[in-house]
């Protein structure tokens, strides 16, 4: 079954350009002079963007109605400590509603899946208060599933959201980006610097961009893996920013696991990296679980704790009834979020199709 993720179309904020050499054309000069920054996930949310659109096409009989409702807990649990706007198709809006009451607010929208991370606008602001949307030409993760629909997806919510819409060149999906929002981001080169998003690009041209775009000074760039996923190794897989100088990573201790190699290869990239501020980080490594639940089990089965979701108060944690590891990592969490309430769920049927909370989240920050 082809799985996770979708992507966006893109940029022109500014007046001044430079040409850069290779395929793509101009990008406009600067970075954080502009003011513009991805925030923290950590830092306050006015609301969660997600989409409720998973269809009997994509995900198949068996799967569709498990996957709707682990997109209803996840949707409800997050609305517990912040707003929730959910796009619904016209024919699902019914079914929301039932499933979902008042709890989320539901807005119909054309879609082609449930990849709000990957669809959805990344959100930047100022020190000002102005916030924007960054649409980065959502493709379908190089052309791999239908995204006629999702392409418009990061247009259709930065309106919605009231704010501007800033384009570019890049092909990319939010699910690759990690920040700290203090500069340093994290980023797998198997996304961003593969050929069907970004063909004649190279990683230096890539990188002035996204640092224009998000405000960064400095981009640790991971391998990845590609052709593994329907994604090419997200980011958001592999390792997440707790904090400034704090890291968490995966772990897959499975010499058998083709995620064996390359998460012991990010470990060790991202134990001797220094942040944008010279800073060595602190790396906490989580182990994949041993076993999951046989119902939905799978080759595509995303079995590991990087995925979740920091919303205001609460962190959303996946659990897949491996008692050591799940309890492993609600501890880590614990440790590294202080102050937040580490919640577990059950999404077995969207990790049965390669994702993640992550994945079906995207966050508007507060000014």
């Amino acid at each position: 079954m082809t799985t996770r993720r979708t992507i966006i179309k893109s940029l022109g904020l500014l007046a001044g350009a430079t040409l850069l050499g290779g395929a793509k054309g101009v990008f406009a000069m600067a970075n954080r002079e502009d003011g513009w920054f991805m925030p923290d996930e950590g830092d306050p949310h006015q609301c969660t963007w997600m989409a409720f659109g998973a269809s009997r096409k994509i995900w198949g009989k068996k799967l569709l109605p498990e996957v709707q409702r682990n997109l209803v807990t996840i949707a409800l649990t997050i609305a517990k400590y912040e707003p929730v706007s959910m796009l619904v198709r016209q024919s699902d809006l019914p079914l929301a509603q039932r499933l979902m009451g008042d709890k989320v607010e539901l807005i119909v929208c054309p879609l082609d899946d449930l990849w709000m991370r990957d669809t959805g606008p990344v959100f930047v602001v100022t020190e000002n208060d102005d916030k924007a949307g960054v649409d980065f030409n959502f493709n379908g993760w190089g052309e791999k599933q239908d995204f006629d629909y999702d392409a418009k997806v990061a247009s259709f919510v930065a309106q919605r959201a009231d704010v501007r819409r800033v384009q570019t060149e890049l092909i990319l999906e939010g699910g690759g980006i990690e920040v700290d929002g203090h500069g340093t981001a994290i980023i797998t080169e198997s996304c961003v610097l593969n050929e069907n998003r970004n063909p004649g690009l190279n990683k230096a041209q890539c990188e002035q961009e996204l640092k224009r775009l998000l405000g960064l000074e400095k981009i640790i760039w991971l391998p990845g893996i590609k052709g593994k996923d329907i994604t090419d190794g997200h980011t958001d897989f592999y390792a997440r920013f707790a904090r400034p100088g704090v890291v968490v990573a995966g772990h897959d201790p499975d010499p058998e696991s083709f995620d064996h190699a390359v998460t012991k290869r990010h470990l060790e990239i991202l134990r001797t990296a220094t942040d944008a501020e010279g800073s060595q980080l602190e790396v906490v490594a989580l182990e994949a679980p041993s076993r999951v639940r046989e119902q939905f089990a799978s080759d595509d089965f995303a079995a590991g704790y990087i995925n979740f979701y920091v919303c205001n108060g609460a962190v959303i944690a996946p659990e897949f009834g491996d008692p050591r590891t799940d309890a492993a990592a609600k501890r880590q969490l614990q440790r590294v979020f202080p102050g937040r309430e580490v919640v577990q769920i059950n999404i077995d049927g969207i990790a049965a199709g390669g994702g993640g909370i992550h994945c079906t989240t995207q966050q508007e920050p507060k000014v």
